[in-house]
């Protein structure tokens, strides 16, 4: 398979799980009026019951795809987001859709898993996070389109067509995958199931001072993307009354963190990652301070919310795929053990994060901003855990 096929079919994985997300954005009032939801942060679970669900599976897939390999596991977790997909689509009461939902993100957490074991059966070091990167440029270009196209959806016909245009989505990738992708699960890099293997294998994960820091600092950062965008549409409607705005400025903000991608993919190879990823860190931290102080001051608007949370992304964007390939480094022998366990604690625990930060909503940014700087100030302190006290050291050319 050519380079650019490969990165292609991790992108395509990658955007499963961002449809599930971002284009449920500008449905979400209307979902809440249908199924009876009378709190506004109350509908903030359709987003966080997926996110649990994605999170929480993927402690299940990775031993199962060091087993059985990459591709099997991955035609499983595509056929249930196809058809949690369209049970979603038929719900008529609130709790079905919360259990559709979960199912959904179960399914979903194959391509998480399996993306990232897929690109560490075939790369490491610097390819490895360029693969990644530009993966993640497509992951995050998801959002410029997505909240846009449930808009569309929903300008012809009602919301639940949204879970329909997602199950056409996830049926068309494993019809792709079926024929394009290769196991690329080596043969002797198989593992039994076995409980003392695979514990061993998560007690090894989670003692790497390394793997375990820059899952840490994973973690918290993705917390406060996922608390902003839980609340993002609140924000654009109630604290602003923009709600007319909210696809156009929520679609720079992905540009932004697009852009960051492709940037990361450019140099990632000249400088390293951890030169890269800790001075823009450091850069999301001044963004996130200052934004909050700026929200404290009750000096906020609606141009001064999208530049400086733009500014926030694009750090965003140059951190985490540096984050996630260092994490990952050190268990290339096990890695879809390591990649399983790796993304149960940086989903549902970023679930977890953004969901606390999100409900605090008041009608004004300020909990939010001070939420996302808290995180960053804290994955700073992670960070330094893993790095023995000191940033921009490369590692092993990295």
């Amino acid at each position: 398979m050519g380079f650019k096929q490969f990165v292609a079919i991790i992108a395509a994985m990658m955007a499963a799980n961002a449809l599930a997300i971002d284009s449920m954005l500008p449905a979400l009032p209307e979902i809440a009026h249908a199924l009876g939801i009378s709190s506004a942060n109350q509908q903030q679970w359709i987003i966080t019951a997926y996110l649990l669900g994605f999170g929480s599976a993927q402690i299940v897939y990775g031993p199962l795809a060091d087993r059985f390999g990459r591709k099997p596991l991955l035609m499983t977790g595509l056929g249930i987001y196809t058809v949690a997909s369209i049970v979603a689509m038929f719900s008529s009461s609130f709790e079905m859709l919360m259990a559709a939902r979960v199912a959904q993100g179960i399914g979903a957490a194959s391509t998480r898993v399996l993306a990232v074991s897929i690109v560490r059966d075939c790369y490491a070091g610097r390819k490895m996070a360029q693969v990644m990167s530009l993966a993640f440029i497509v992951f995050l270009a998801v959002p410029v389109i997505a909240p846009t196209l449930g808009q569309v959806i929903m300008l012809v016909a009602p919301w639940p067509w949204i879970f329909a245009a997602l199950a056409v989505f996830g049926a068309g990738v494993a019809l792709w995958m079926t024929v394009k992708l290769p196991e690329t699960l080596h043969p002797e890099d198989r593992r039994a199931i076995a409980p003392g293997r695979i514990l061993a294998a998560f007690q090894y994960t989670l003692t790497q001072r390394v793997a375990v820091g820059y899952m840490l600092a994973m973690t918290l950062i993705m917390g406060s993307l996922f608390g902003f965008i839980n609340s993002a549409q609140q924000v654009f409607a109630d604290t602003f009354g923009a709600a007319q705005w909210f696809t156009s400025i929520f679609a720079g903000i992905a540009v932004a963190m697009a852009v960051a991608s492709m940037v990361n993919a450019k140099l990632v190879g000249r400088f390293g990652t951890r030169r890269i990823s800790h001075a823009m860190l450091l850069g999301y931290i001044g963004f996130a301070v200052v934004h909050a102080g700026v929200a404290l001051s009750g000096h906020e608007n609606l141009w001064t919310f999208a530049v400086l949370q733009a500014g926030m992304m694009f750090c965003f964007g140059l951190t985490a795929p540096n984050f996630g390939s260092m994490a990952m480094e050190p268990l290339g022998h096990i890695a879809g053990t390591a990649s399983s366990a790796q993304g149960f604690v940086t989903t549902v625990g970023g679930a977890l994060i953004g969901f606390f930060i999100g409900q605090q909503f008041d009608g004004t940014t300020a909990p939010l901003m001070v939420g996302f700087a808290a995180c960053g100030i804290l994955a700073l302190g992670m960070v330094l855990f893993a790095e023995g006290g000191r940033l921009f050291r490369p590692h092993h050319g990295r």
